[in-house]
């Protein structure tokens, strides 16, 4: 393949996507840097953006859908939450806007995907050979603690989703997440969007949470979940997916 004409950093406002584009700044010529603005996510992130655009030299570019303001635009107008094939407000808010500011015949892509995640990097790259992919972290061994270590270390608080005790920077109540331990955690820092995605769980009537009950996997719609549960205790959060490894997927749920 022969030499990009511009490198794009993918800022997910996570410190993992942070420390992948500080690295691509300083080994690649002709770096942009983009967001994509779903409309839903932590109002520190703009903080953390602006920290980071300092941190980095340089301006980061915000692209955004022009078809829906939101998740829960995407939600009303889709009638459509999240299935087997993943999240529709994914591939609304995150994949067309890409595909619209990017040129794959000249375009090399620059991800925060973390060493711990290289399995997943090698499936997808298989998967769409078409496609210039860098990925630093997987690259230099680095994990996530890594990266936020070095977000610490360079004097940027890191974002408050992270502060609250969650594993990603993702929207505010990720439909992908179908922990109870999350949906907890969001009921308690969040009571309003918790709330409101019961109640469009029930308008639509698909239960995000899934439990394991007798060895089958059983719906808990969001209305129903207990404040403590013995058996979920040690449950691990999620490490959700929204992006990368999950726009092949989004691509199965067009129906324009």
């Amino acid at each position: 393949m022969k030499e990009p004409e511009r490198y794009v950093c993918w800022f997910s406002c996570g410190a993992a996507s942070a420390v992948a584009t500080k690295i691509a700044l300083a080994r690649y010529p002709n770096c942009v840097i983009v967001n994509e603005d779903t409309g839903s996510e932590h109002p520190d992130n703009e903080r953390f953006k602006s920290e980071c655009e300092t941190w980095f030299g340089q301006e980061i570019i915000t692209i955004k859908s022009d078809k829906y303001e939101d998740i829960w635009d995407v939600f009303k107008q889709t009638r459509y939450l999240v299935g087997p094939s993943g999240a529709r407000c994914t591939g609304e808010l995150k994949r067309k806007p890409a595909e619209k500011f990017l040129n794959h015949f000249k375009d090399a892509e620059i991800f925060g995907y973390t060493v711990e995640e290289r399995r997943r990097l090698a499936r997808f790259r298989e998967q769409n050979p078409e496609r210039h992919l860098i990925c630093p972290l997987v690259d230099d061994a680095l994990t996530k603690a890594d990266c936020l270590g070095i977000i610490e270390k360079a004097g940027i608080e890191i974002p408050a989703m992270y502060r609250l005790g969650f594993t990603n920077n993702n929207c505010i109540g990720c439909v992908k997440a179908s922990s109870m331990k999350y949906w907890r955690r969001i009921r308690r820092h969040f009571p309003e969007v918790f709330d409101r995605m019961a109640k469009q769980e029930r308008e639509l009537g698909i239960a995000i949470i899934r439990k394991t009950v007798g060895g089958e996997r059983v719906k808990v719609f969001l209305d129903e979940l207990p404040e403590s549960s013995e058996d979920d205790e040690e449950e691990e959060e999620p490490e959700i997916q929204c992006g990368l490894f999950c726009m092949a997927a989004s691509e199965t749920m067009e129906n324009d």
